[in-house]
């Protein structure tokens, strides 16, 4: 209403509309927003209109209360990749293995999108990144809880929840094995039963 007042005020006065009432004035304006509308696309509209976002907070009840979650393939990739590999990890762990798969998607070293990571080397004998891709069992979600909650891990990192806890890290591995790649890396984190790294001469991409 008071963008209508505004308008009103700094046009009213234009020899265009002379003799216009204010009634009239309205309705034009009315109709010229509707046409301006009409002509935005879907995803713009959705962006002008969308609240501010809460601030995140780590936690299964405020994950639980969140709306549930739906994307398209990569979404679904991301999901599966932090269902099957970190489901059993804190909330703050799930967080941190997704900010590991859109590290390398953002890094000219690995692949391109969140499923090319995620089954980067699968079919390959010990080539695969996540394990979960070549440990030759069926992938069958037989927690929904769990991966409910993966899948809204998975949107809000994919729509651009920040990435706090692993300082750039492009690899992790449980504290169960050594692998020979881990001395030559800087670890930057400790979340759970999972260590993260990065290449020594890489950059935060936070």
């Amino acid at each position: 209403m008071l963008r209508i007042v505004i308008v009103l005020f700094l046009t009213l006065g234009s020899p265009t509309l002379a003799g216009t009432t204010a009634e009239q004035l309205v309705e034009q304006l009315a109709m010229q927003e509707s046409r301006a509308l009409k002509a935005m696309s879907g995803e713009r509209l959705g962006f002008l209109l969308r609240r501010p976002e809460a601030k995140i907070t780590y936690s299964r009840d405020w994950l639980k209360a969140q709306p549930g979650a739906t994307g398209d393939a990569d979404w679904r990739c991301l999901s599966e990749a932090l269902y099957f590999e970190a489901r059993g990890e804190s909330v703050q762990g799930q967080f941190a293995v997704a900010e590991v798969i859109l590290n390398r998607v953002d890094s000219d070293s690995f692949p391109g999108s969140i499923c090319a990571v995620v089954k980067q080397g699968t079919g390959r004998k010990f080539a695969c990144q996540f394990t979960f891709t070549c440990d030759g069992r069926a992938k069958v979600v037989n927690e929904p809880a769990a991966f409910q909650q993966a899948g809204k891990i998975a949107r809000l990192m994919i729509d651009g929840a920040p990435r706090e806890f692993t300082d750039g890290a492009m690899y992790f591995h449980t504290q169960n094995v050594r692998p020979s790649w881990a001395r030559k890396f800087t670890r930057t984190a400790t979340i759970g039963v999972h260590l993260f790294y990065r290449p020594p001469t890489q950059l935060s991409l936070n």
